[in-house]
């Protein structure tokens, strides 16, 4: 299982860190992406994270302000989002990549999604 939070109301320019918080499975072992969708778009992957946190990737979008991490002792990712933008608006989630140790290719697992709203 997989729960965000952290999401919310911020103006132009602020900063907000989202969390993933995963139970039932060892999270070490798994790639975890964090994806967002705005009303009427379709959903984007914005980051992934390899099992050991050593290597990351990031849409075009929020290359440059946003950093994903993670505390694999604490079973949590991060999404650190800095300099947000009114178009970052949108449910952002995350995923865990389907197959152990597997680089995010394919996603099996989701989380309900949280809320984050750019907006002055």
């Amino acid at each position: 299982q997989l729960v965000e939070s952290g999401g919310g109301l911020v103006q132009p320019g602020g900063s907000l860190t989202l969390s993933c918080a995963a139970s039932g499975f060892t999270l070490g072992h798994y790639a975890i992406g964090w994806f967002r969708q705005a009303p009427g778009k379709e959903r984007e992957e914005i980051s992934c994270i390899s099992p050991s946190g050593a290597r990351t990737n990031y849409g075009d979008s929020v290359k440059g302000r946003f950093t994903i991490s993670r505390d694999n002792a604490k079973n949590t990712v991060y999404l650190q989002m800095n300099s947000l933008k009114p178009e970052d608006t949108a449910v952002y989630y995350c995923a865990r990549e389907k197959v152990p140790f597997r680089l995010c290719i394919d996603f099996g697992t989701w989380g309900q999604g949280t809320q984050v709203t750019v907006s002055s």
